[in-house]
């Protein structure tokens, strides 16, 4: 195994342009069950302070790898078992590089379902194939009657000729060079061609760009190729990949036919038909998956950033919050939430119509903001979220309070989940949506964790993509957030908890059965006595978990409770406690870094543990920036071309970005929009939940599309 990895962090390093070191000290701390935040957070003297990208890189990388070894193992055993394996071919097995390499050389060796050639061969007639193969000058038709039987059903001198051609396909189709030289051809020049299927123009009108197009397929843009596949999929369109055929045959021609003669012209035609029958689609399917892979990558690459913003949104803080889930006929339910996020109460006002209930509904709420002490009141985006916002600004209260525009996409995921059941067992599911959306505001992360990723609605095609690969990715990037800002441990649900470092659903179940049977932990330390929260596990999660009121303050940082002795000597040599040197940066300024190096502790893990003694705890999210949409635009139908507005980002794509403006229906900034320059991919300019200016272009009322600029926005 050692071998194995020494080996890997040579390939890997040179891939990743780092050192083997590096890798090789990632993959054994991998090894022994250290996660990429502990890794990136805990052990940067052994990784060269690589990050958590660059982590996840080496990770998935050296998985690639394993798995090429094992086919590479199930191959040499395979063909050895055939007793064809000679000390040539060990050697090529041995210096393939990729999986596919590995495969072009195994492909003559793989058992076959029954073939054309399969079927010429137990006619007997792979040695006339081998006699045109040389391609000497003989007369192929007069070589082809001896192989006539009938007991074998060859017929003929043609059928003779067709069969031992069918083996030559094959021999042509399974040789490594004449795959290789064609793979390059596809990979340079192979072109997608999109078209309707025949009757279908009208029902699939949805893709009717796709209608008639012709592109490189690797060069395509991911969002494309994703559209196209579908289009497909569903029936609507019909694709094909393919370079210039001529081109394609010519190649061949050049690698197999060495002489100009009736035998050279069979293997012509045998070129020519392994290409069109076996080859061509063999390289469409690859090109498919190579487009569909690259496509994969970009799609979830777009998800899991926009995933990762939107969790790591501004909080507004533990506030006494009224959350309302808006609606029409069936009213807005409304809730009240102390500061830890309870439920305290819970009812349905109905201010609009059919009902517009409206002075009962005034009434319902300020006694609601009065009796609980509402500091917050929180508005779902949702159907009737206008509305109810300005239903809710327009209600005298006794003091300023802000009211806030909340998105609500996966709360009702939510409130049907199990997760809310268990919950709030005694409520339905507009109250638990409407207890999702005041959380939200309030710490956007520790609820979306409860939620699917795939639910919240910040991706692109992502039903589309590989699916194992989206859920990997998306989890990968749960955790990095969740570890990011760290996890108060008295208040954290099992699903945050689960999130931690080193812990899981188990573990975050038993820390909150001893947390309900023993009250609040008052120290680290105390996490050794939870249930099976052993001493690999302290180690990892540890320093991701905070305890607001311990009475060590260094169990309310970031510190992780293997430097406490660091931090201890500090205060010591400068004969002040651990509270005045947090407090004081007078204090701190005196430390030498150098001077409390350890073996087990280098200079990145002191700076890290100044930085943090200097703001404790600190979340590393934005600060909360109140936003308010136009007053007077309420619809779509409210909107006019040249019209300047505020709105929020709501979702990134390939193409553009999705805007927010207040109207129940998201605008789009195409990238051509985005800004005054090029712009290859829109994170560059904006990000999820950004407050933005953008100016409308167009509007099609009939079809809910909103074409808006920030370009133009700024130029005014």
């Amino acid at each position: 195994m050692k071998e194995q990895i020494e080996l890997f962090s040579e390939k890997i390093a040179k891939e990743l342009n780092i050192q083997p070191w590096q890798v090789f000290n990632t993959l054994k701390l991998m090894e022994g069950g250290a996660t990429i935040p502990f890794i990136a957070r805990y052990r940067k003297e052994m990784t060269g302070s690589l990050d958590e990208v660059l982590l996840a890189a080496i990770r998935d990388r050296n998985e690639q790898l394993t798995e090429i070894e094992k086919r590479r193992a199930f191959i040499l055993s395979s063909i050895t078992e055939q007793g064809k394996m000679t000390p040539e071919l060990e050697k090529q097995v041995n210096e393939a590089i990729t999986l596919t390499e590995l495969e072009d050389i195994y492909l003559p060796y793989k058992v076959k379902r029954k073939t054309r050639a399969t079927i010429a061969r137990e006619k007997g007639l792979e040695p006339l194939a081998k006699m045109l193969m040389a391609q000497t000058p003989i007369d192929p038709e007069l070589k082809a009657e001896a192989f006539i039987d009938d007991e074998k059903a060859v017929h003929s001198a043609e059928e003779a000729l067709a069969g031992a051609r069918d083996i030559i396909a094959e021999w042509v189709t399974e040789s490594k060079v004449s795959r290789e030289r064609i793979r390059n051809l596809f990979t340079r020049e192979a072109v997608i061609t999109s078209k309707p299927v025949k009757g279908k123009e009208l029902e699939g009108m949805l893709y009717q760009n796709y209608y008639e197009t012709q592109e490189n397929i690797l060069k395509a843009p991911s969002h494309r190729i994703l559209a196209m596949l579908r289009g497909e999929e569903e029936g609507f369109l019909r694709l094909s990949v393919d370079p210039d055929e001529d081109k394609a045959i010519g190649i061949l021609d050049r690698i197999f036919i060495k002489a100009d003669n009736d035998a050279a012209h069979q293997v012509q035609l045998a070129v020519k038909d392994a290409y069109k029958r076996l080859l061509q689609p063999s390289m469409e399917t690859e090109m498919r998956q190579l487009a569909k892979q690259k496509a994969d990558d970009e799609a979830i690459k777009v998800f899991a950033g926009n995933l990762r913003q939107l969790l790591l949104a501004a909080p507004l803080g533990q506030k006494n919050i009224l959350a309302v889930d808006p609606g029409f006929r069936t009213g807005c339910k409304v809730v009240c939430l102390d500061r830890q996020g309870r439920l305290l109460h819970n009812e349905t006002i109905y201010p609009h119509p059919p009902q517009n209930e409206v002075g009962p509904a005034v009434s319902k709420v300020r006694n609601l903001v009065q009796a609980y002490g509402i500091e917050a009141i929180a508005i779902g985006n949702g159907t009737a979220g206008r509305e109810t916002e300005n239903f809710i600004r327009k209600i005298p209260f006794d003091r300023p309070l802000i009211s806030i525009m909340v998105n609500e996409s996966g709360a009702s995921v939510y409130s049907a989940s199990p997760v809310a059941r268990e919950e709030f067992p005694d409520y339905d599911v507009t109250v638990r949506g409407a207890v999702s959306i005041g959380r939200r505001l309030m710490d956007p992360l520790a609820e979306l964790v409860k939620i699917d990723p795939k639910s919240i609605g910040v991706g692109q095609y992502q039903h589309d993509v590989n699916q194992p690969a989206l859920q990997r990715s998306l989890e990968d990037t749960v955790v990095s957030c969740v570890n990011l800002v760290g996890v108060e441990l008295n208040t954290a649900s099992k699903q945050i908890l689960s999130y931690v470092s080193g812990v899981g659903p188990v573990l975050a179940q038993n820390i909150v059965e001893y947390r309900n049977q023993n009250g609040e932990f008052k120290s680290r330390s105390q996490l050794l006595k939870v249930k099976r929260f052993g001493d690999k596990a302290f180690e990892q999660a540890a320093g991701f978990l905070r305890i607001r009121n311990a009475d060590n303050p260094l169990d309310r940082s970031a510190v992780h409770p293997e430097s406490y002795s660091i931090v201890n000597r500090m205060a010591k040599k400068l004969g002040c406690s651990i509270e005045e040197l947090i407090e004081k940066e007078e204090l701190r300024k005196q430390i030498e870094p150098r001077d409390f190096i350890t073996e087990a502790a280098g200079l990145p893990t002191i700076t890290d543990i100044l930085q943090e003694l200097a703001k404790p705890g600190r979340d590393p999210r934005e600060q909360f920036d109140l936003f308010e949409f136009d007053k007077n635009i309420n619809s779509v139908e409210d909107l006019r071309p040249g019209m300047i507005l505020d709105g929020i980002v709501t979702n990134i794509t390939a193409f553009g970005a999705f805007v927010d403006i207040g109207v129940h229906q998201d605008g789009l900034v195409h990238m051509s929009q985005l800004a005054n320059r090029f712009v290859k991919d829109p994170n560059e300019i904006v990000k999820l939940t950004q407050k933005v200016r953008v100016k409308v272009m167009d509007v099609d009322v009939q079809r809910k599309r909103i074409a808006l600029s920030i370009k133009e926005a700024v130029n005014q």
